[in-house]
């Protein structure tokens, strides 16, 4: 049987032109106004300097099969988050929620942003929190970027007071879990079985707990509406995020290792967006990492060739004395992969035969470390004034790491 038509222009009546702006600007209109609404109320009862949201939000979402609940806590670890999951359609089931819904109302956007802030608002989100299922609307939409900038401005406001600590700069990670129809619907049937099979088993022995039963778990045409429904709503929703917040996709087709091996790759660490802003101002002058390895082979190899054309005679007496006074004690220390060399050698005196001796080590693989120790030896002592002079000895620590033997040793 063919599934009807998702296509919102089929299912709903045409909206073009000037109609379809007017009913955009008012929905934006509405954001605003359950916002503003919302962010009063909560101002009003715990007071301005207790708004004080998490360092770190991710809203996570993914289609229908795509592992979010199997890969939360991998995340969560990989951000050294402890706390659970915000869970957006479980706090539709809160006492809060029941009580709207028992009072005959209906649990919309402006719930949802009400229930979300001051579950946001709890200790245990501080330092970090994953968010499970928001933003799903266009209210959401804006309700969010509405909340970052009152973050934003709640942090200039306390910046120069005693709580300025309390109110740090909040980074926004938008992760997205993504399968394709194909493999969403083939996850969604196998769930059901396996849900299925694990509860007639918890029924025929009365030991554990009975699991949740989805009617798109059975169905393979539900099945396909719902991740249709996923890509029309939650996926457009987070997608007019991408510009505006740190957006990570990843590609959960494959087995478990290879989507957390996606992830760690998603999560490097990113200091423009996680720092305060005159933090990372004061930082900058010291280069990132990644930046400065990007070119270092290359860098490293015009080094070398100018120390030959250069430098001829001082790199090759670098070049022996590595050869004659490190490589022996190096060899020697083949399996630990460690070898220490302590030289006073005047050579070494000059910065640019230090710096040749570094690099010839680096290209052949190897990791050095140089270290000059001045020791004060004394020479003379002089009896009239009570003096000691002494001479200063420069001693050059040497330290070479790489790769050791792996040694098979019997039981």
């Amino acid at each position: 049987m063919d599934l009807p038509s998702l296509d919102p222009a089929a299912t709903t009546p045409a909206v073009t032109g000037g109609a379809a702006a007017r009913h955009q600007d008012l929905e934006i209109k509405d954001a605003h106004l359950i916002f503003s609404s919302v962010w009063q109320a909560l101002e009003a009862d715990v007071g301005r300097e207790a708004l004080r949201f998490p360092k770190e939000i991710i809203l996570l979402g993914g289609a229908p099969g795509s592992g979010k609940g199997t890969n939360t806590d991998f995340i969560a670890k990989a951000r050294g988050l402890t706390c659970e999951p915000i869970v957006v359609s479980s706090l539709l089931d809160t006492p809060e929620a029941r009580r709207i819904k028992d009072a005959g109302g209906m649990v919309g956007d402006r719930e949802v942003i009400s229930l979300l802030l001051r579950r946001l608002l709890e200790p245990q989100f501080r330092d970090g929190v994953i968010l499970d299922g928001f933003p799903r609307t266009k209210v959401q939409v804006e309700c969010l970027k509405l909340l970052v900038d009152r973050i934003q401005t709640l942090r200039r406001d306390f910046y120069h007071t005693p709580l300025g600590i309390h109110f740090r700069q909040t980074t926004i990670h938008i992760m997205v879990l993504f399968v394709d129809e194909h493999t969403s619907v083939e996850r969604q049937l196998k769930r059901g079985c396996e849900v299925k099979a694990h509860n007639e088993e918890v029924l025929r022995t009365g030991i554990g707990e009975l699991l949740e039963e989805r009617a798109t778990d059975y169905d393979a045409a539900l099945a396909k509406r719902r991740y249709r429904v996923f890509k029309e709503q939650t996926w457009d929703a987070l997608q007019s995020l991408k510009e505006i917040f740190h957006y990570h996709f990843i590609n959960a087709q494959g087995d478990i290792n290879e989507v957390e091996r996606n992830i760690l790759t998603e999560l490097q660490y990113q200091s423009t967006l996680e720092l305060d802003s005159r933090t990372h101002d004061i930082l900058r002058v010291v280069p990132v990492a990644n930046e400065i390895i990007v070119h270092a082979r290359q860098e490293m190899v015009k080094r070398l060739d100018a120390y030959a054309f250069e430098h001829a005679e001082l790199f090759a007496r670098v070049v022996t004395f590595i050869d004659k006074k490190i490589v022996p004690i190096v060899l020697r220390h083949a399996i630990s992969g460690v070898a220490l060399v302590n030289t006073e050698d005047a050579l070494l005196d000059d910065p640019v035969a230090l710096a040749m001796l570094i690099d010839v080590f680096s290209e052949r693989g190897y990791h050095a470390v140089v270290d000059l120790h001045r020791i004060e030896i004394p020479e003379r002592f002089d009896l009239t004034t009570g003096l000691i002079k002494c001479r200063i000895k420069k001693v050059y620590r040497i330290q070479i790491r790489f790769q050791g033997s792996e040694i098979r040793r019997g039981n």
